[in-house]
């Protein structure tokens, strides 16, 4: 059994951890509130604007367009954002393991990385790393998605990259976090056809899109619009999850904390009646030597 002055020792150090755990719960639970707003105010409108280019590109019929048919023979890109911060439970092993899973090879895949977590974890696995905008994660905006856009959709128009994705963790409440692996490029008309079916209960061949002035110049515009609200929307979706899952880690990290605080202030206690106890035995076995 531990000596008083151990378990005294290791409570005090607990007490510590709970204490600092206690002001990251705080913390992040104030950040939460704040990126929960942005994600559930943004999300309506990247859904719409996933929801209308998948119907135009569903009433297209077959159209040869660079952002439509494969980047020639590079590699696959996947767009991975993680926090640049632990402490968040599984989030970022989540997206981590979901990449490794995806059945993309590493030799074949090269990643842009937002968020140091999944960057310096996939890199050691041996995933080359093409763009590293880590810095995007302490507070995401429209313009970050741009750039990371702007960079992804030019090696792709360069044939550096055959086909783009993004790996990211999807918001659903504040305990639920869903890693999601989405194909942006290129857009998958297939799945066009799906989502204008699933939205309508009309089987009739949808009516043809008519374009103004020509389908290239539209889709030059369009899609890479398309492409930065997607990513803008998965960094929103992401900072909330992330912040959601520290607050419930430094939640659970607390409650740990108290649970064994309690059990060391019995152990202590126990180890210390136990110290009254053969102190009296001794004091009345050398009386009664004495006597």
């Amino acid at each position: 059994m531990a000596s008083m002055r151990e378990i005294k020792r290791r409570k005090g150090s607990i007490q510590s951890t709970a204490k600092i755990t206690k002001a990251m719960k705080l913390v992040s639970t104030v950040k939460f509130q704040k990126s929960k707003g942005r994600a559930e105010n943004s999300k309506p409108y990247f859904d719409k604007m996933y929801e209308t280019v998948s119907s135009i590109l569903a009433k297209s019929g077959n159209i040869l367009h660079p952002y439509l048919t494969s980047g020639g023979d590079g590699k696959k890109a996947v767009i991975v954002i993680t926090s640049n911060r632990g402490l968040a439970g599984g989030y970022n092993s989540n997206i981590v393991k979901l990449v490794l899973d995806s059945g993309l090879s590493k030799e074949d895949t090269v990643l842009y990385a937002v968020g140091r977590k999944g960057k310096d974890t996939l890199s050691r696995r041996g995933y080359e790393v093409a763009g590293d905008y880590s810095e995007v994660m302490e507070a995401p905006m429209y313009t970050d998605a741009m750039d990371i856009g702007k960079d992804v959709l030019k090696a792709y128009k360069n044939n550096e990259i055959s086909e783009l994705y993004l790996a990211y963790t999807s918001f659903k409440n504040t305990v639920t976090h869903i890693p999601k692996l989405i194909k942006l490029l290129p857009v998958n008309q297939a799945a066009a056809d799906e989502v204008l079916k699933d939205g309508s209960d009309d089987q009739r061949p949808p009516a043809p899109m008519n374009y103004e002035p020509e389908p290239e110049e539209v889709l030059d515009a369009l899609i890479p619009k398309y492409v930065c609200s997607l990513i803008y929307g998965a960094l929103m979706e992401a900072a909330a999850s992330e912040n959601g899952a520290r607050m419930t880690a430094m939640d659970n990290a607390t409650s740990n904390a108290e649970e064994m605080i309690d059990q060391l202030t019995l152990s202590y206690n126990r180890a210390r009646q136990g110290a009254i106890t053969q102190e009296i035995t001794e004091i009345v076995s050398g009386s009664e030597a004495l006597a």
